[in-house]
């Protein structure tokens, strides 16, 4: 079905010609099977976990319509993946604009067909465009469709990419008299660059789908051989749990979490939320059970609404004086972790992806629920409110602190030429794209850096131990400590809003740590410095993470290095005779500088990993986990994001 070349007619001048002939017309499922990217987002992994979360959403749908109460999730052993729920079934009866076929066949082969656009179906959905479960036929090498209604089970069957195998045909009763959809596809591996699924991506998205429906059951299975695992997620207290959940990591400022919903004929707000000690807003928003990870409407309502009602309460009270300026919306958000979510007839979504809602009515609708039963909610528990106002005030006061400090920064720099870091010991090269700065812990590590390192295109950059934990720390703060400052100077581009990526003085900014947990913990500390204040310079590519090795050993005469335990495993699997010791190599300060620059510093040998906005942003979380220093807690995450922190080396 993918689209082929076109020929090009040419006249008798020999130039190109243009005529009707040149038209491609794509019909059927073709339109994705020729720009998948268009449908999905991607052909990587986040576009193959979008095919699950097609079919999850139908299923969802349903439960947001009152006909669902569970699904099932199922990564199969043959790399398959089934959803099942237990809704009203698709209809399987003929359709009255095409009766030579059924409802569920046209909704499985026809793009722009569904049960969402007049109104009578769903109320409220999270699919719009009608493409949703199409597209994962198409995209499929095959896919099943199963469905229970009537008393009757019906079955389909579709390969590479939506060719019907077998018409919907009633095979027996349905089991038990149950009622339902069950779709079982298997990705096509012409299409993505992958076919595997990642059971803790799936996870987590369900998880997220079962705070959202309060009641909803959802049950996850791994039947792939060495994965095998069973998860179940059912929450009574739906988002307010969610929000409990999100917090469960740090110190929350009360422990009452504050809740309130309205509705009016076509669309319905719910809101929660709780602030904690930390400094950092975490704002998650909802449409229809899709995540809105653009924002819209909706949060900009709730964020308008939000500053409004706390400054109201603190001029009430008298917290804040007459010629005193209001708090900021950034001051009031500040630890705050809040869920909104939102259900409408017709949402209007940016692109197929829905990462933007647009509908103007609703922001509207949140903004007056919350002005309202925000407001009541501060009157009636008077010692959170006043917990809340204490924490903007101290907020704002270190927003005017940091200004000052960054405003002597610039002034700083101005005076001072460049404004680089006396310890940093810079390349000879002015060109960022050849450019490398290495990153390293104490002053010995920074000798033998200095001494492996290639002096036209490498600087290297000594800090003193584990820096500020920016995650519990304030800006103003953080720009008072002596290592942020030298990073700050030597990178060049600024801080937070202030950041400029095109002045970035190293295309290749690496930390050098330590093979240890001291060594991780600091390239932790790091990787979080840089995802709240250098955003732009790790989603440029610009952030890596050195592997240095943690064991050498002999094969004959040639020296062989081993990065870590595991691959010190494998290579004695490999090598069931080896005789000679492994030398466990100590710290960087105390590495031969040969071997410093052979193993880590020299391109070409060397084993550098780029660091993606997800695994800075996982950096992030664990950071946030660090903060309470619970030992048990920090243990389960990281047993549970083994495979994303790997790279930390925990």
């Amino acid at each position: 079905m993918a689209l082929e070349a076109e020929a090009v007619a040419v006249d008798a001048t020999g130039a190109r010609s243009y005529e009707a002939a040149d038209i491609t017309v794509l019909e059927g499922l073709d339109p994705v099977r020729a720009r998948p990217g268009m449908y999905i987002g991607s052909t990587g992994p986040s576009g193959l976990h979008h095919l699950v979360w097609e079919v999850v959403d139908n299923s969802v749908d349903e439960a947001m319509a009152g006909y669902a109460s569970r699904i099932d999730v199922t990564l199969l052993a043959d790399g398959g993946c089934r959803v099942t729920d237990n809704g009203r079934g698709i209809p399987v009866d003929p359709h009255p604009q095409y009766p030579d076929r059924s409802a569920a066949e046209l909704v499985l082969t026809t793009l722009h067909a569904g049960g969402k656009f007049g109104g009578s179906g769903y109320k409220v959905s999270g699919g719009l465009h009608g493409v949703g479960v199409s597209v994962v036929n198409a995209l499929s090498r095959r896919l099943t469709l199963e469905i229970d209604r009537d008393g009757q089970h019906h079955v389909a069957e579709f390969v590479d990419g939506g060719e019907s195998k077998k018409p919907l045909s009633v095979t027996g009763p349905a089991p038990r008299g149950r009622s339902g959809t069950t779709v079982t596809f298997w990705p096509d591996p012409g299409v993505f660059e992958e076919t595997e699924f990642r059971a803790q991506t799936v996870l987590e998205r369900l998880q997220v789908m079962a705070f959202l429906n309060k009641g909803l059951e959802i049950r996850f299975t791994d039947d792939r051989p060495g994965r095998q695992q069973q998860v179940t997620y059912r929450y009574s207290g739906g988002i307010v749990d969610y929000v409990k959940h999100l917090n469960a990591p740090k110190e929350a400022l009360f422990r009452r979490v504050c809740s309130y919903t309205q509705a009016e004929e076509d669309q319905e707000v719910e809101v929660a939320l709780q602030w904690n000690t930390g400094f950092h807003e975490s704002i998650h928003s909802f449409a229809n059970g899709i995540s809105t990870i653009e924002g819209g409407m909706h949060e900009e309502g709730f964020r308008k609404a939000l500053t409004n009602v706390v400054n109201r309460y603190a001029r009430a009270k008298g917290t804040l004086k007459e010629k005193e300026d209001n708090f900021e919306g950034d001051d009031i958000r500040e630890g705050l972790t809040a869920i909104i979510s939102v259900r409408l007839r017709d949402p209007q979504f940016e692109g197929q992806t829905k990462a933007k809602l647009g509908n103007v009515s609703i922001r509207s609708l949140v903004e007056r629920a919350t002005n309202e039963k925000l407001a009541y909610w501060l009157e009636e528990n008077p010692r959170e409110a006043n917990q809340i106002v204490q924490k903007s005030t101290l907020a704002a006061r270190a927003r005017v602190a940091a200004r000052a400090a960054r405003d002597l920064t610039r002034r700083k720099s101005a005076l001072d030429g460049a404004g680089l870091p006396g310890k940093l010991v810079d390349c000879q090269s002015r060109d960022a794209r050849q450019s490398e700065l290495f990153i390293v812990e104490g002053n010995s590590a920074g000798g033998s850096a200095k001494d492996a390192r290639n002096p036209r295109t490498q600087a290297i950059l000594p800090i003193r131990g584990k820096i500020l934990n920016v995650e519990r720390s304030r800006i103003d703060k953080m720009l008072k400590n002596v290592e942020i400052q030298a990073l700050i100077s030597a990178i060049g581009a600024g801080l937070a809003d202030d950041f400029e990526v095109d002045k970035v003085r190293y295309h290749k900014v690496i930390i050098l740590a330590d093979a240890d947990v001291d060594g991780s913990h600091i390239r932790t500390l790091l990787l979080t410095f840089f995802f709240r204040q250098m955003r732009p310079l790790v989603e440029s590519g610009f952030v890596y993470v050195a592997q240095p090795p943690l064991y050498s050993t002999l094969v004959g005469k040639e020296k062989v290095y081993l990065k870590d335990d595991v691959a010190k495993a494998v290579f004695l699997e490999e090598n069931p005779n080896h005789k000679a010791e492994f030398q466990r190599l100590k710290g960087l300060g105390e590495m031969d500088f040969h071997e410093l620059r052979d193993t880590t510093m020299e391109p070409g040998r060397r084993s550098l990993l780029q660091i993606t906005v997800e695994q800075a942003a996982l950096a992030d979380e664990v950071c946030s986990v660090l903060m309470g220093e619970d030992v048990d807690l920090r243990r389960t995450f990281i047993q549970t994001n083994a495979k994303d922190v790997r790279f930390l080396d925990f």
